[in-house]
């Protein structure tokens, strides 16, 4: 409503007439359009093994797309992208792609080109999915914890995306990076997987401005606590990460810190293996409008009504009284 005020009062007063006009274009509920077709449109996902990928390559695919779906266990004969293969529909596209492999990406990129019917039109869409997660306070992470966090979820992402923008250019399509509330602000605990997503939405950010000039919309997802919904957290899991973190520090922490305290470290990431929303619609719903919307966003948010009034906190308000809000310990 300010925006739109604002726009019509520049009008009226003759001046900033071209960013008025933009204002009120952008506001105004007209703007919503039928969705795009998805007939003729192709589209690749990384990391279609399980979670928000492989949900994603059957959505699509129910809704006309041509999916190519990537998958780190292809040859591997992995259950994800077994199910997704047995799919046995033209329009299913499953690939072997370790985001981290300049070859399989390579390779990927062939296997797109010889695929399309149409390869000089392009590639409509490239969903960046493929990540990990890890926990684990800075004096317990070692330099490889934030090296291999990065490698797929930062460096990954940028790999790929680079491989496939020419054809992403051709068709004048659509760039869709997964990142994070993570990626918008931070938690104890988290600063590998916070550090990788912060990168990737910079990384958007750059390409967004620089994509314009070719009709390419480059778009961020930022989902809340889904961990329920995608297992990317498991009890096992955190309990080898959890091993390996104590081992690896050093006497002096090992001492400072205590076994005490870093076990209930441990318990409490284990409590979050079941929280969050189970349900993944949510962010599948958001990445198909950033698809198919005419006029997609350039963020969307998928989160519960809590995440989003602390995101809000979190990035508008003084620092200081933001984590005295949350943060356990921090005082003004």
């Amino acid at each position: 409503m300010l925006f739109l005020a604002l726009g019509a009062a520049l009008l009226l007063v003759g001046g900033g007439r071209r960013l008025a006009r933009r204002l009120l274009f952008l506001l105004l509920p007209w703007r919503a359009h039928r969705a795009l077709p998805a007939e003729g449109k192709a589209v690749l996902i990384t990391g279609c093994d399980k979670g928000f990928g492989h949900a994603l390559a059957k959505l699509l695919h129910t809704k006309g797309f041509t999916v190519f779906a990537g998958c780190l266990l292809a040859d591997e004969n992995g259950e994800g992208a077994r199910e997704l293969k047995n799919m046995k529909s033209d329009r299913m596209k499953v690939l072997q792609m370790d985001v981290c492999s300049d070859q399989e990406v390579a390779q990927a990129v062939d296997f797109v080109k010889r695929t399309l019917k149409e390869p000089e039109e392009g590639l409509w869409g490239l969903v960046n999915n493929a990540g990990i997660s890890t926990f684990g306070e800075v004096e317990f992470a070692s330099l490889d914890n934030y090296k291999k966090v990065a490698e797929i979820n930062l460096w990954g992402t940028v790999r790929v995306t680079k491989a496939f923008l020419p054809l992403i250019r051709r068709a004048k399509g659509r760039v869709v990076n997964i990142t994070s509330m993570l990626g918008r602000m931070v938690s104890p605990s988290r600063s590998c997987y916070c550090i990788s997503k912060f990168g990737v939405a910079a990384f958007s950010e750059c390409l967004r401005q620089e994509m314009y000039r070719w009709g390419v919309r480059v778009i961020l997802i930022e989902p809340s606590n889904f961990v329920a919904a995608t297992g990317i957290l498991t009890a096992d899991g955190i309990d080898k990460q959890a091993e390996a973190l104590w081992n690896g520090a050093s006497n002096a922490v090992q001492e400072d810190y205590g076994r005490e305290y870093f076990t209930h470290h441990v318990a409490l990431m284990k409590s979050f293996i079941n929280s969050g929303l189970k349900d993944m619609s949510l962010v599948l719903n958001d990445i198909t409008d950033a698809l198919t919307s005419p006029y997609p966003k350039n963020r969307y948010n998928p989160m519960e009504t809590y995440w989003w009034v602390r995101l809000q906190v979190m990035t508008h308000l003084p620092t200081a009284i933001a984590d005295w809000l949350y943060v356990p310990g921090a005082t003004l």
